[in-house]
């Protein structure tokens, strides 16, 4: 039988006095709050920075192999024998989808406005889940490899500034020797919240970049390659590498737009410090009750010494104590954390200013590792922290404590 344990269970069953007593539920109150908001930042930052990713990724997969003469620029260079080399990387573990695309700068003109858009042709292999769960009007085509269709996708946002609607024509011309023009059909409309991308990205068939450029119909500008775990993009990005041509690179995206992904990652930072600062708030309180619940219970520190117990002994005796007052603010730390994320998971009570977030509401991503990895910590710190004021249990004689009343 555990002496201690016992002991510790009997103390939480005796009535603290009026002192105590509010001093052990603010204990328990600051644990409560501080594993919430720790909750609640984690599962904020987390769900902030995997919908951006998400979104970036929809614009442009997770691996992308194009020309190396491309560099930076919109205007892609021809890669030959495209169906060969995705064959070639279907060995490639972990890769789910594989699509060709190319892209060519263009610039729209209507009777009151010229603005400069990238045009990214795509085919019948094109996977269009993210533009759909982004459309707000007309509809996704769906391009076939036998017919070349003018229908073209755009943002809200560049639907708004040119004045388009559905099913009008949008004419881009494109600077070619001599210039080229082709007249569009506005087929759907989307909107991302990612305002850089939104205001660039026109989607159309990969049939009138090849026609631009004097392309055949298995030529295109890249490969864009989706794979199963984010976490592994840096392996096969490097994987790919070694089994493409010399004259082809091969991108993830998070090296395509550094600026962002660093953004991102400055992000992580931020639930560092409210982490450590909750840490803190719940462990000072805990060490302050502690130190009361000793000081309350002089008296039976001397009894316990008196019986022969030894200072580590009864030092157990409070630890376990104290152990129940975490656990308790823990219970009720996830309790509010968890109801609280899943309101605004579900009835989205929150909203953001989208031209500012990129996104319209407070995006929530709980994790189990997350959860767990918190309430452990949590467990482990506040407890550690108590080991030094308990000490103070060594300094109390039984003689004087037994007196002390």
């Amino acid at each position: 039988m555990n002496i201690e344990l016992f002991l510790a269970r009997r103390l939480n069953k005796q009535t603290t006095n009026r002192f105590s007593r509010p001093v052990i539920r603010i204990a328990i109150l600051a644990i409560s709050l501080s594993v919430a908001v720790m909750i609640l930042a984690t599962a904020v930052v987390t769900g902030f920075q995997k919908e951006i990713r998400d979104k970036v990724i929809g614009f442009g997969s997770h691996i992308q192999i194009t020309h190396f003469s491309d560099g930076n620029s919109y205007q892609s260079q021809k890669i030959i024998k495209i169906d060969s080399l995705k064959a070639s990387l279907q060995s490639v573990d972990d890769i789910i989808h594989i699509q060709s695309f190319a892209t060519k700068a263009g610039i729209i003109k209507t009777k009151n406005e010229i603005q400069g858009v990238v045009l990214k042709g795509v085919g019948s292999d094109f996977n269009p889940s993210f533009f759909k769960n982004n459309l707000i009007k007309g509809d996704f085509f769906q391009y076939d490899d036998s017919i070349t269709s003018n229908k073209a996708l755009i943002s809200n946002k560049l639907a708004k500034r040119l004045k388009f609607k559905l099913d009008d024509k949008m004419v881009m011309y494109f600077v070619e020797k001599p210039p080229r023009v082709i007249i569009f059909e506005i087929g759907g409309v989307y909107e991302t919240g990612l305002t850089e991308l939104d205001e660039l990205i026109v989607l159309a068939d990969i049939r009138h970049i090849q026609k631009i450029n004097q392309w055949e119909t298995n030529e295109s500008g890249g490969l864009e390659v989706s794979v199963a775990n984010f976490d592994n993009i840096d392996k096969l990005t490097e994987e790919i590498y070694e089994q493409i041509g010399f004259d082809l690179n091969a991108q993830n995206i998070k090296e395509i737009h550094p600026q962002i992904f660093d953004w991102l990652k400055l992000q992580d930072l931020n639930v560092q410090v409210i982490i450590i600062l909750m840490f803190i708030v719940a462990s000072f309180n805990m060490i302050t009750a502690l130190l009361i619940l000793i000081l309350e219970r002089t008296h039976i520190i001397g009894v316990l010494k008196a019986l022969g117990a030894n200072n580590w002994s009864i030092r157990k005796v409070f630890l376990y104590n104290s152990c129940y007052i975490i656990g308790k603010g823990l219970i009720w730390g996830n309790v509010v954390g968890i109801t609280l994320g899943f309101i605004q998971f579900y009835f989205e009570p929150i909203q953001l200013d989208e031209a500012t977030y990129y996104m319209s509401v407070v995006p929530i991503n709980f994790k189990l590792l997350h959860l767990f990895l918190l309430n452990l910590a949590t467990l482990i710190i506040c407890w550690l922290a108590l080991i030094i004021p308990s000490y103070l249990i060594t300094k109390i004689t039984p003689i004087r404590a037994i007196r002390f009343e």
